[in-house]
């Protein structure tokens, strides 16, 4: 009959710096199935190497190792994990219970990595603690059992899957004397049942309770002798062979992982917090970065549309900058007039500009008096807010009459009077003021106050017979582009004068100036917020790392029940993932807090919260989760079980 699990010059050498180690020096060794053996000798002796090997733990240096006649050489670390999971069960001295996992989660964990669904897991580790007289502790943690107690649990979880071969490493090593026999005869049941125990101890006393002693020393084996016979016709116990799909079994496996990092990291929640926090303030960096950014582009641009969309501004001056542009004095009324018959002009007004001194009752304020063509408003987009506007009447008859800004009627009238009706004196000319308009929005932080007369009364009352104009402003028909009425305009004039002796200003071409400043200053802002979060991940890598070194023993455990590599680097994966996603809802949480507390669009500090600059924020967020978790999964996946479970 072909033996369950065969050694035959097995050999484990271990390299420490320049030394070399021989742990097993050509052990051979051959164990039926259903046999109760103990493994015993001095610490030294080689036991636990034996024990590694046999369970797959580890590889040997030379020789050959067979389960049920197939040979475990060369095999890949996902096939050792699958035979780990297919015939062992492991009973440790210290237990290797997640004190983040309750006593069922525990015992169920061998079923996730086979991916068996969860009704199916709780239901059989359920029914295994029961077994084992744990069916009242089933929700306890390992600090809430005794060593006992821990102990019968680890034993559930070694049958969790069947447990057709059970190693026992030192099972009763921690325990007290009582305990300990507890364990020795839950033990020799199993073996009864047709499990196949093999126990490690360095007590012959425990030894003497198997049918079969093996002793070791210096990495041989000393003896080997039976105590018992062993019943070769006696049943055996079998794996759990329910098929299960490899893409449901996947799914299942992954679904798993996410509790499992919500646990962990729940662990130490203040370090998880502060690893998340560089996360957090990266996201809300970046969001209200791209949030200030577009609120100060569109507060700008709302500004600058305050002095007249699709306008032209023309003005005396051989070039920007002339020195001697007050001395030309051909920019005239004709000129605005022939503008206006143009197909590319929608409207045009003269203006003429000066400083006087105001008056009305006892008060007495410096102001700018502004003379202008009966379409200012239409050609600036300027709201009237009460009263009227010039007539064509009250400009050829130079009437006296004022349209002042609401900045202007706030000073002079500050208790809600109404204007319309008073009388200003500019300095020795009264006029009647008829209505009130709102200040375009990039002259209100300077809060400039104005009066509006028609030009024709500006040069004949205030400033004389002079008819020259300070400029024309030109608004541009909605279908003209205004680089081409610019041109028809310089070239129209320039006829007109016989040389171009004026200045034009494209208020769109200002507007596009402005914003692609606004676009600079928001790419330069927004990649400084975006070193917050490559800081973020660094910071989430340094964790992981950390992580993986604190959690070695638990993949060690992980891997001996059957956790395949990819299962290892996924759960530490979705862990730095889990915590990226955390940190960027908390961030884009602060980032919407921020706005609201400073205001939206059109206070001082106007942030315009975008869903683009969220999803790309948390998209990048996900990105760093997965490129500064990978090296941490990695080469947590890459620590071989023996190595892991070994570490303190």
């Amino acid at each position: 009959m072909t033996a369950l699990l065969e050694i035959e010059n097995v050999s484990r050498v271990f390299h420490a710096g320049d030394d070399t180690i021989t742990a097993l020096a050509g052990v051979s060794l051959s164990i039926a199935g259903g046999e109760l053996v103990a493994i015993v000798g001095a610490s030294g002796s080689g036991k636990t190497t034996l024990m590694n090997i046999l369970g797959c733990l580890d590889q040997p240096s030379s020789g050959d190792y067979r389960i049920g006649g197939r040979s475990v050489a060369g095999l890949t670390a996902d096939n050792l994990a699958g035979l780990r999971r297919k015939h062992f069960g492991f009973i440790f001295q210290h237990y290797q219970l997640l004190g983040t996992l309750n006593a069922a989660e525990n015992v169920a964990m061998p079923a996730v990595y086979a991916g068996l669904d969860a009704g199916s897991r709780r239901e059989r580790s359920t029914s295994l603690l029961r077994r084992l007289g744990l069916g009242d502790r089933l929700d306890h943690r390992p600090n809430q059992l005794s060593g006992g107690q821990q102990q019968r649990v680890s034993i559930a979880r070694a049958l969790m899957n069947g447990g057709r071969i059970i190693l026992a490493d030192e099972p009763t090593g921690a325990l007290d004397r009582k305990s300990g026999e507890t364990v020795l005869d839950t033990l020799k049941e199993l073996h009864t049942d047709g499990h196949t125990i093999i126990i490690v101890t360095h007590d012959m006393e425990i030894a003497s309770h198997a049918d079969r002693i093996i002793e070791m020393r210096d990495g041989v084996i000393l003896c080997d002798r039976r105590t018992r016979d062993h019943n070769a016709n006696a049943p055996l116990a079998l794996h759990d062979s329910r098929p299960v799909g490899s893409l449901s079994a996947f799914r299942r496996r992954l679904v798993q992982a996410f509790p499992m990092a919500i646990r962990s990291m729940t662990t130490d929640r203040v370090r998880t917090f502060l690893t998340m926090l560089s996360i957090i303030i990266g996201i809300a960096a970046v969001v209200a970065a791209v949030g200030f950014g577009e609120g100060a582009r569109q507060n700008v641009l709302r500004q600058l549309g305050g002095l007249g969309a699709s306008t032209l501004q023309i003005s005396p001056g051989r070039h920007f900058g002339d020195d001697g542009a007050s001395s030309i004095k051909t920019l005239v009324v004709s000129d605005a007039d022939a503008l206006a018959h143009q197909s590319y002009v929608d409207s045009v007004t003269p203006k003429v500009r000066t400083s006087a001194q105001i008056g009305f009752g006892h008060t007495s304020v410096a102001a700018t008096v502004t003379g202008v063509g009966q379409d200012y408003l239409r050609v600036n987009a300027l709201e009237l807010l009460k009263g009227s506007f010039f007539s064509a009447g009250a400009i050829s008859e130079r009437s006296q009459e004022a349209v002042i800004n609401d900045t202007m009627a706030a000073t002079l009238f500050p208790n809600d009077e109404s204007p319309l009706g008073n009388t200003l004196l500019i300095g020795r000319v009264p006029v009647l003021i008829i209505g009130v308009f709102a200040t375009p929005p990039a002259f209100r932080f300077y809060r400039e106050l104005e009066v509006l007369l028609p030009y024709t009364a500006v040069k004949g009352r205030l400033e004389g017979a002079d008819s020259s104009l300070d400029g024309l402003t030109v608004r541009v028909a909605g279908s003209v582009d205004t680089i081409v009425a610019e041109r028809a305009v310089v070239d129209l004039i320039t006829r007109r004068h016989g040389t171009k002796d004026f200045i034009v200003e494209n208020q769109d071409q200002r507007l596009k100036s402005v914003e692609r400043s606004s676009q600079a200053m928001w790419r330069l802002t927004s990649s400084m917020a975006a070193i917050s979060l490559l800081v973020g991940g660094i910071g989430v890598m340094n964790m992981m790392l950390i992580s993986v070194t604190e959690r070695t023993r638990e993949i060690g455990l992980r891997m001996a029940v059957g956790a395949r590599r990819i299962d290892i680097m996924l759960q530490f994966l979705i862990e730095a993932v889990t915590m990226c996603i955390a940190g960027s809802v908390l961030g884009v949480a602060l980032a919407l807090g921020i706005a609201t507390v400073l205001g939206g669009l059109g206070s001082e500090f106007a942030m315009i919260i975008s869903v683009k600059a969220i999803v790309a924020a948390c998209a990048v967020a996900l990105w760093i989760g997965l490129t500064f978790g990978f090296l941490p999964a990695r080469n947590a996946s890459r620590l071989t079980p023996v190595d892991a479970l070994s570490r303190d």
